[in-house]
């Protein structure tokens, strides 16, 4: 059996922190990492990675939106057909002015509801009503379709790489970069006036004051996967496998209960608890993700791994400046003189 596990934040992303790693007991990680052979890339999102995997080439973006939307439209009871239909992500997004900067801050840190999210959309779609095609589906709370049939998709960022940045110079470019300007700044005003956001603000919760435009595309014609099965709570991942027509399945709550549903083949576990914490730089929350980590996966995947059990581990942790995976084989397991270093010195 081979087990791939992608882990993004894996190591916190500041290295101006480095007493985050103190009194941070890892072993069953720090063990797997010392047997493994590394290898870093440059820095990419979690989708790009996915999409890149699975064969979903790059259009002007990654492809994100028309394949989430396969499953978020068929968990919704609608006919999942996107052939030839050009879709973007418009996920509902608070934005927040802190001196020079305009922060964004996604439903990691705030609730919206399907009421909420419906009431937003019926505005926008009563107030662009036959204005260019546009038309917006809130097929879950925070995860918000455009249709367009006109004009061309624009050039974006992914929205894990803006959550909590600077957004003045990741706004959509490209191609009618005028009319992508203007659309966002409409839409803005708009929810800025709508009494939800009110009660919202009332309540003391984040008002839901603009969209991120992202992943936009066409659906791929095939895709490809070097996975037998895929165990993930992330949209993108199991809407790949879904495509791919492949076994997937919910992440199990631990490596344990994994272990008695796995059967032979090539495995990808999304293990992605740790990206939000980091993203947000909740150094606590971080730390106490990590330690639960290693109580439910990586402590039993050591054990597993000294059994016996996998012809080949890898750990691919994405982050903001590096992409790195390690890799071992069963073989590595009986190389004694590799031997386990503290998790600080992998991370740099």
């Amino acid at each position: 059996m081979n087990l791939h596990l992608l882990v993004p934040a894996l190591f916190w992303p500041d290295p101006a922190l480095p007493e985050i790693y103190r009194d941070l007991p890892l072993p069953g990680l720090e063990n797997l990492l010392a047997k493994c052979s590394v290898t870093k890339d440059k820095s990419e999102g979690i989708e790009a990675w996915l999409c890149r995997a699975f064969g979903a080439a790059k259009q002007q973006d990654w492809p994100v939106a028309p394949i989430t939307l396969q499953t978020d439209r068929a968990e919704d009871g609608e006919a999942a057909t996107t052939e030839n239909n050009r879709w973007l992500r418009a996920d509902p997004v608070h934005l927040r002015l802190e001196r020079d900067h305009i922060l964004l801050a996604d439903s990691h840190v705030f609730r919206i509801s399907s009421e909420e999210a419906k009431q937003f959309t019926d505005l926008l779609n009563r107030h662009f009503a036959g204005n260019q095609g546009i038309s917006f589906s809130p097929l879950r709370p925070d995860r918000w379709y455009l249709r367009l049939l006109e004009p061309p998709l624009p050039h974006t960022h992914l929205l894990s790489e803006v959550v909590n940045r600077d957004i003045r110079n990741k706004l959509p470019f490209g191609a009618n970069n005028t009319f992508w300007r203007s659309l966002t700044n409409e839409i803005q005003m708009l929810l800025h006036e709508h009494p939800l956001n009110q009660m919202r603000e009332a309540r003391g919760e984040l008002a839901i004051n603009s969209v991120w435009f992202w992943g936009g595309g066409t659906l791929p014609e095939s895709l490809v996967s070097p996975y037998t099965n895929v165990w993930s709570n992330d949209v993108l991942a199991v809407s790949l496998a879904s495509a791919c027509n492949i076994d997937h399945a919910p992440l199990p709550v631990d490596a344990t209960m994994w272990e008695t549903s796995a059967r032979t083949g090539r495995h990808l576990v999304v293990l992605d608890e740790l990206q939000g914490r980091a993203q947000y730089r909740d150094a606590y929350g971080w730390r106490e993700s990590i330690k639960e980590m290693e109580r439910r996966w990586f402590d039993p995947l050591w054990r597993m791994f000294r059994r016996g059990h996998f012809d080949e581990i890898t750990f691919t942790a994405p982050d903001e400046s590096s992409s790195k995976s390690f890799t071992a084989t069963r073989s590595d397991s009986r190389k004694f003189w590799r031997r386990p270093k503290p998790i600080l010195i992998y991370g740099k």
